[in-house]
């Protein structure tokens, strides 16, 4: 599902960019990546710029926790009864990667601009550009931009990835999962 998650991410940014951004240009053109960006990550950057979200926690999302079952009904007076699905916070670090040896922070600041823009215009994720598992999401996907990261320190974090500080956005999204596989079918008490 994870993986469904990253693909549905690089097609809204993908269609949500300027397309000289993410055109057929490969001169201009941005790559988007979720590698880890470490010092290896940052020595294998080519000439393009590249966007990536580093997703760095996943997480259970405890205020929409739900213990609830929901009723469908059936015709024939039945209806069944299953549990709803169980929300989980994914975070993401965004950062703008350019060609090593090259630092040019005009760039990866109006990169990293546009990429707020975009994510930004959307607070739910667009049915249309939903992946894999993704697209039975019975719940929208729902996108926080701009919001406290769920790391404890960010200079920790860059020291860990084993690299100087860089700008980046935090971009939380809640997924639906559901792990519930019982449904009960019950019949319906009609007076």
């Amino acid at each position: 599902m994870l993986h469904d998650l990253d693909r549905t991410l690089e097609e809204l940014l993908k269609a949500e960019l300027p397309p000289a951004l993410v055109g057929d240009n490969a001169t201009t053109r941005v790559s988007i990546s979720f590698a880890t960006p470490d010092h290896e990550f940052a020595s294998q950057i080519s000439q393009a710029p590249v966007i990536n979200l580093f997703l760095y926690d996943v997480r259970e999302n405890l205020e929409l926790r739900s213990n609830e079952w929901v009723l469908d009904r059936q015709p024939g007076g039945t209806a069944t009864r299953r549990r709803l699905p169980v929300r989980v916070d994914c975070s993401y670090a965004i950062t703008i990667w350019v060609a090593s040896g090259q630092p040019d922070p005009q760039t990866e600041h109006r990169l990293l601009g546009e990429v707020m823009k975009a994510l930004l215009r959307h607070p739910t994720i667009p049915r249309a550009v939903l992946q894999g598992s993704m697209v039975d999401q019975e719940i929208l996907p729902r996108g926080l931009t701009l919001r406290p990261t769920q790391l404890q320190s960010l200079g920790e974090f860059w020291q860990a990835m084993g690299g100087r500080p860089k700008p980046a956005l935090n971009y939380t999204v809640t997924i639906a999962i559901p792990v519930y596989e019982e449904e009960e079918a019950v019949a319906l008490v009609l007076a």
